[in-house]
């Protein structure tokens, strides 16, 4: 399960803009005089490659068929990707800063006690059947998602801080929040929006796969349930013109391969069925990129470096449910979990080993200083001693009140197998049994939003700004379909919730997150895991590709955005593989630091 910042999965995430003050468009309000209008020069993306020509089909691993594609009800990264090529919000982001940048809205204002945002629409913005993008799209969309009935629960959170949206005119809105809070801009311009006069006679729940109308500069193709779905670029999108678009989103088909598990997705790419395909498997990475397809550099096997926000993962346990409600059960299960053996003899030590929750707010100014949970039986048996969990002197099984002491780990995926091996081993050594339930995606997905589970892998992505109330808030552990799907309460983390909301200053946002980080990692909602810190890419050798490969924040979703078909290098790869010669071979390494200049040779 992921999580990730809604800004950067904009399609205008890409525009360039620099800052500049502006005057209030003539049709905005005059009431809002006073407050600081911004209307910043678009540029081009100095990361799109004018060597980039539109055409061509790009095939790319999707995971399972998501259960929506609305985004705002399946709150996952395939959808996020998806809905963010179909619709777009009122602002946008750059590529080299998280500054905000023109998106439906061609500028913004902020009143002065930062309360009140009025966006004023680009008069060119339109829909796909040609009427124009309004102040009433924007204001219904917001109405529908914080409805009481909307099972849009992950963003009900941001922006249930807001009053109703005011339409101006027609092409500018005004919204209020009722506090103030650092993320209040970003939060409702960052809003996908939708047509009303296509949805509005639709139950909002039941939007799954009709979009039938669509802003953003793909719409969508065929869907084969299980087996593909087809993005088609849209010529006529109206933002095409934009300076900040050029060179970008060129593929005129994006095909999306639906595939339960990742072993089988591999084998397809392999087999010339998928063009690019991101390595999570340490094994494959180390062990099975061999033969005459890599060698001959028919398929281009990179690692890429950037600066992409680290997430984290782990095994998340439910604390609604005993007995994960006691710190010294989850603390046990976390010294039970051979972080090291397993790094070691499943993947090849391609991984550092988590000891936060915020990974990349740690350098050598600001240390990490967590607790570190070490494979450790004994402090796990003195744990599960003091949590009453006492050891049957007949079967070795840890009991308390007649029960014993089983962990249900709730699963999707066939590759946690050998990871939940290990772990079983060293949890029945400990007197704890271990029962594994496999589900497909579409029933794991519909029990976490129901917080049906006691345990079960869970990973997260960041974005470039620490929010740390939709994880980590009590007011979200009830909440349907949220991110808090720990239950993890507590009221210190409450407080400096609380202290960070009204705090512009990114350091001491980050000094809060950082003191949440502790007490987090000592209550220990998660088994934390392992990550990576770089982008393993193979793909086929038929594209055109940006020195950086990779933008300066994303990670292969990049690809569809920045690359583009090149007809030149699919002909040489045909005729090197028909004749078995090789092909000129691609840096190993990329680093965006390095890479990203305007002489930097193509990778």
């Amino acid at each position: 399960m992921s999580s990730f910042s809604r800004q950067s999965l904009l399609p205008t995430l890409c525009a360039v803009a620099l800052a500049v003050p502006g005057a209030s468009p003539a049709a905005s309000a005059a009431d809002d005089a006073s407050s600081a209008w911004q209307m910043p020069e678009i540029r081009e993306d100095p990361l799109a490659d004018p060597r980039a020509v539109p055409g061509g089909r790009i095939r790319v691993f999707a995971g399972a068929t998501p259960k929506s594609l609305n985004y705002f009800l399946d709150n996952n990264s395939f959808t996020a990707q998806v809905f963010g090529m179909l619709f777009e919000s009122l602002l946008g982001g750059t590529s080299l800063s998280p500054d905000h940048a023109p998106g439906l809205a061609r500028s913004w204002a902020v009143s002065p006690d930062g309360r009140t945002f009025t966006f004023a629409l680009d008069p060119e913005a339109r829909w796909s059947d040609g009427r124009p993008v309004t102040a009433d799209d924007v204001c219904w969309t917001f109405a529908k998602i914080v409805e009481p009935e909307s099972l849009a629960g992950a963003f009900k959170m941001e922006l249930e801080v807001f009053g109703q949206p005011e339409a101006l005119d027609e092409r500018t809105v005004r919204v209020t929040a009722r506090e103030t809070h650092w993320r209040n801009l970003g939060a409702f311009g960052g809003m996908p929006v939708l047509p009303k006069h296509v949805f509005e006679t639709n139950d909002f729940n039941r939007i799954h796969f009709e979009f039938p109308v669509v802003s953003g500069p793909y719409r969508l193709g065929t869907l084969r349930e299980n087996i593909s779905l087809e993005l088609l670029r849209r010529p006529d999108w109206w933002a095409a013109s934009r300076p900040s678009n050029r060179h970008l989103f060129n593929f005129d088909v994006i095909d999306f391969r639906f595939y339960g598990e990742r072993e089988n997705a591999f084998e397809a790419f392999r087999a010339g069925e998928i063009d690019i395909f991101p390595i999570y498997t340490a094994r494959i990475w180390a062990q099975e990129i061999r033969g005459e397809r890599f060698d001959k550099s028919w398929i281009v096997r990179q690692n890429v470096r950037n600066h992409s926000p680290v997430g984290f993962q782990g095994f998340a346990m439910n604390l609604r449910h005993p007995p994960y409600d006691d710190a010294r059960v989850r603390r046990a299960l976390a010294h039970l979990l051979d972080r090291p053996k397993l790094n070691r003899t499943l993947m090849f030590n391609q991984y550092f080993l988590h000891r936060s929750y915020y990974e990349d707010l740690y350098d050598a100014d600001h240390p990490c200083e967590n607790p570190e949970y070490a494979f450790d039986p004994a402090e796990a048996g003195r744990l599960l001693d003091e949590a009453g969990w006492l050891r049957d002197p007949k079967t070795g099984l840890r009991m308390k009140d007649g029960a014993p002491l089983v962990v249900r780990f709730l699963t999707r995926d066939s590759m946690t197998d050998k990871f939940l091996a290990v772990y079983r081993e060293a949890l029945r050594g400990a007197g704890i049994q271990l029962e594994v339930e496999r589900k497909d995606v579409a029933s794991w997905f519909r029990d976490m939003d129901a917080y049906n589970f006691d345990m079960t892998w869970a990973a997260w992505g960041a974005g470039l700004y620490k929010d740390p109330e939709s994880l980590w808030s009590s007011a979200e552990a009830a909440r349907p379909s949220g991110n808090n799907i720990t239950g993890f309460a507590d009221p210190r983390v409450d407080a400096l919730i609380d202290a960070q909301r009204a705090e512009f200053d990114v350091a001491k946002r980050h000094e809060i997150c950082r003191r949440i980080d502790r007490i987090l990692t000592e209550a220990c909602p998660y088994v934390l895991l392992w990550n990576a810190d770089s982008t393993r890419l193979l793909y086929w050798n038929r594209f055109g590709v940006p020195p950086t490969v990779l933008s300066k924040y994303g990670r292969e979703d990049g690809a569809l955005v920045y690359w583009w078909f090149d007809p030149d290098a699919a002909e040489d790869l045909a005729d090197a593989m028909a004749t078995g010669r090789s092909l000129p071979r691609r840096a190993p390494e990329v680093v965006f630091d390095e890479a990203f200049s305007p002489s930097a040779p193509a990778p």
